[in-house]
């Protein structure tokens, strides 16, 4: 029997390597921060605590001995980092978008970074005009890996959960995602197939993607995997 190809109606993206090429930078950024204590960030401290988490929760895991002052220190340094750094976007994120918005498909952001650092990339992309909602770390109490920033995302959008597509680079990202219920698809690594997306892909360049007659975006997002998604 032929599986029915999903109906949805929003797509949403995490921002650090999904919409923009910044691993490296929040790497360094974090053990620039450790050495101001002379501390080493481990690559298991990076995998479990920084990619896909939100600042303070880094701060509580691996800088919890610091005073509170110290700890505010280590959050303006990596504010500054990474507000300052120069990035990369994603291979095909950016056409992706613009061919999203001219089809009146409702596009949103969902991300564990900052309004500056966002409102930067979104504008570094040229997609100011195609974004119609942001949930950024401070919107919510629990950031990922709870579900809590999709859920938002998809009642500020007047949806249900299962409704949205989203895109992200993270185990703990994905953790969120697939936990709100959405179609979530892994960016980055066929590795992140295994954490529970639908499916992952490399980038956004082999992506294809059409309007049918009906003005309906039909995504191909590899082979056995196609989405329609419903304009506004």
């Amino acid at each position: 029997m032929t599986q029915a190809m999903p109906v949805l109606t929003a797509v949403l993206f995490d921002m650090d390597g999904v919409l923009i090429d910044s691993n490296l930078v929040i790497e360094k950024a974090w053990r620039g921060a450790g050495k101001l204590y002379d501390r080493d960030i481990s690559n298991e401290d990076i995998a479990l605590h920084i990619h896909g988490q939100p600042g303070p929760h880094t701060i509580r895991a691996l800088f919890s001995d610091l005073s509170r002052k110290d700890q505010a220190i280590v959050q303006q340094y990596i504010i500054d980092a990474e507000n300052n750094a120069d990035y990369e976007p994603i291979k095909g994120v950016a056409e992706f978008i613009t061919a999203l918005h001219h089809a009146g498909v409702i596009i949103g952001i969902v991300t564990s970074g900052w309004r500056k650092k966002i409102d930067r990339v979104i504008h570094m992309l040229g997609v100011d005009d195609a974004i119609s909602i942001i949930v950024e770390r401070d919107d919510v109490e629990r950031g990922k890996p709870w579900p809590d920033p999709y859920l938002l995302a998809a009642t500020q959008l007047g949806i249900t959960p299962d409704k949205a597509l989203v895109f992200e680079d993270s185990h703990s990202g994905i953790t969120s995602a697939v936990s709100a219920g959405t179609y979530c698809v892994g960016v980055g690594s066929e590795a992140l197939q295994n954490g529970g997306p639908e499916c992952a892909v490399i980038d956004f360049s082999h992506l294809q993607w059409h309007t049918d007659e009906a003005g309906q975006f039909i995504l191909s997002l590899r082979p056995g995997n196609t989405i329609m998604l419903i304009p506004a």
